[in-house]
């Protein structure tokens, strides 16, 4: 356990929610950013946190495995889930897809689609859509991300802004019966919101390990989505949350 007041006090600011920014460890602790991220590093070799871009997550609240950990956790239920929402899709539709492992297996179950219109910020997607079956994919630029092959910035937001597509397959870290649809990553909840409000239908897909977690940013208010897509009927206080956001639930 860390022995220092300030390492102390940090853990004290992650307590509630399991995450923060670093600016805003800085502001409340009234040190300088550079102190919140020398810190933060003493905690994470203490293996009691996870420093992200820009933000710290307390390591018990659940940072992500990377993407090929994630690819391998629950595959016969995201392959299911995948096969029902490709066959939402029809031939010639216009789509985004994010960096989600889930998403990564709809990519792969809509090779069987053709001249698709694909936007995404995944290479996991591009790859397994692109050169196959008429498709136009289009890839957003940026710096890929070492741990999910996934771009981010303000190039990616730029650039994904410019479309208007019918369907958004997004996916979620946890689903709580007050919050909806979460996230641990603030970078990847903003690019969700702006494909959500470039999109006609938006769908959240997430097998049932994923109910009654939590993570610490809301994607967008749940009235936002048009249906999730999942393997389990969810339990009753979240079920009743999405039906009075008027969120369909599709069992796979």
């Amino acid at each position: 356990m860390p022995t220092s007041p300030r390492a102390k006090a940090l853990l004290a600011q992650l307590a509630p929610t399991g995450y923060a920014r670093i600016e805003t460890l800085a502001r409340k602790l009234e040190v300088t950013e550079e102190t919140i991220r020398r810190t933060a590093r003493r905690l994470e070799a203490a293996g009691l946190v996870t420093k992200t871009h820009g933000a710290v997550h307390l390591r018990e609240a659940g940072a992500e495995p990377n993407f090929a950990q994630r690819m391998q956790q629950h595959p016969e239920a995201k392959r299911r889930i995948a096969r029902a929402v490709a066959g939402l899709i029809p031939d010639g539709a216009s789509l985004f897809l994010d960096v989600g492992s889930t998403t990564a297996y709809v990519a792969q179950a809509l090779q069987a689609r053709r001249d698709l219109m694909v936007v995404t910020n995944s290479l996991a997607a591009a790859s397994a859509l692109t050169g196959r079956g008429g498709n136009r994919v289009f890839m957003a630029g940026g710096e890929l991300r070492t741990h999910d092959g996934g771009a981010f910035g303000a190039e990616a937001l730029h650039f994904v802004r410019q479309f208007r597509v019918g369907h958004a397959i997004l996916s979620a870290a946890a689903i709580d019966a007050k919050a909806g649809f979460l996230l641990q990553d603030l970078r990847e909840a903003e690019f969700s919101r702006a494909i959500i409000a470039c999109v006609e239908t938006a769908t959240i897909v997430a097998d049932a390990s994923k109910f009654g977690l939590k993570a610490p940013i809301q994607i967008a208010d749940p009235s936002a989505f048009t249906r999730l897509v999942t393997d389990t009927a969810p339990p009753a206080a979240i079920a009743e949350r999405l039906a009075a956001a008027g969120v369909a639930v599709q069992l796979a």
